[in-house]
């Protein structure tokens, strides 16, 4: 159940950070985009310690076949 609830937190911080890049992007309007590519490494970054979590989870037994 708490892995339920670590993956879910991710997803929702994930979506967060792809809509505050959105955000930037329009705010900015082609000025200096730092903050929108500092927003777009934010979830690359969450994309991949969800993925590394979740490989961890399922080979340590956390996570079974019915998350």
């Amino acid at each position: 159940m708490a892995m339920r609830i670590v993956v879910i937190v991710f997803l929702v911080a994930i979506v967060a950070s792809l809509a505050s890049a959105l955000v930037f992007l329009f705010r900015d309007q082609g000025r200096d985009s730092r903050r929108m590519v500092k927003a777009l490494a934010v979830r690359v970054g969450l994309s991949a310690l969800l993925f590394v979590l979740l490989a961890a989870g399922y080979y340590s037994g956390l996570i079974t076949d019915k998350l």
